[in-house]
């Protein structure tokens, strides 16, 4: 039989009062569970650690002293650890880890952090990025604390809230003709070579938005980066359907690229962040909450492209 953090605390209390009725009176506790304790404490070591008399309650030998000092450490020892353990989960310190799915995360992560971590923090971030099912793993597993990712095939077990529902809009080279209009439809996107943002989710769902035998035009590339998919598009080679925006028109070859609404009705992707809703740290509720404020207020909405 294993020897329990409850039978030690039972025991020492005990040979502290030298009175088993006053140990399970300070206890709450039956007085016959501070006897089982004491058994179990001497069945343990195979020793005799307590002298017990009638009238004088309980003395413990020298062996009994001794083990109660070891078990005085340990008791010590174990409530050090779950101090320790509450200020982690309220100080805001250590190592967050974010895991992303999300192509332009580093046109908004910056603005949240600088409205919840100070200038002198002591949290390190620890950023990766990867596509929807490896966030989603990544949380599950402990890999991540918290999670950006597209609520679109959210597994059951993922606590979750969604930041922003995110309308497709197209993406054009700078000097293409549909830029002169206010929006464009599915049917004249059809009709253009198409670069698709080759991701998990991401894919799929682009490729839904066509009606069946609509487009007419290849696709001139599949990429699995937004930055690549605004390059290759600024070029001149193609369109693309994106949900979110970067702040800025440029892409990285300095030629620059246009959003425009598509006036079709379409589903949206949503962004959303899950993280563990029973227990979460202090700086993992922080950042979930500066998550929220940021998506929730006007400035977030430079992010999508509103028809």
């Amino acid at each position: 039989m294993a020897l329990t953090l409850k039978a030690m605390e039972y025991f020492t209390t005990a040979l502290r009062h030298g009175n088993i009725a006053k140990a399970a009176a300070e206890l709450n506790i039956a007085a016959s569970a501070i006897s089982s304790a004491i058994d179990q404490v001497e069945t343990e070591f195979d020793l005799t650690l307590v002298t017990r008399q009638r009238a004088r309650g309980i003395q413990a030998n020298a062996s009994g002293r001794e083990v109660a000092r070891k078990c005085e450490r340990l008791l010590e020892e174990y409530q050090s650890v779950l101090n320790e353990g509450a200020e982690l989960r309220h100080a805001l310190s250590g190592t967050l880890r974010i895991g992303y799915y999300a192509p332009i995360a580093p046109a908004f992560l910056p603005q949240i952090f600088d409205t919840f971590l100070p200038a002198d923090s002591s949290v390190t971030l620890e950023l990766t990025e990867c596509d929807n099912d490896q966030a989603q793993d990544g949380l599950l597993n402990g890999t991540f604390d918290v999670i950006l990712f597209v609520a679109e095939g959210v597994r059951p077990t993922v606590d979750f809230e969604i930041l922003i529902a995110a309308p497709p809009y197209c993406l054009l080279p700078a000097a293409h003709p549909l830029t002169q209009q206010s929006s464009v439809s599915m049917a004249q996107i059809a009709l253009e070579p198409l670069i698709v943002l080759n991701r998990p989710v991401a894919a799929s769902y682009y490729e839904g938005l066509f009606q069946p035998g609509a487009r007419q035009a290849p696709v001139a590339a599949y990429v699995n980066s937004t930055e690549m998919v605004r390059s290759i598009v600024a070029a001149g080679r193609g369109c693309a359907i994106l949900n979110m925006r970067p702040l800025t028109t440029e892409s990285y070859t300095g030629a620059k690229v246009v959003a425009l609404p598509i006036s079709d009705d379409l589903p949206p992707l949503t962004l959303a962040i899950g993280y563990d809703k029973s227990r979460p740290r202090r700086s993992v509720k922080d950042f979930v909450k500066a998550c929220e404020t940021y998506f929730a207020a006007a400035t977030a909405l430079q992010c999508i492209v509103e028809r």
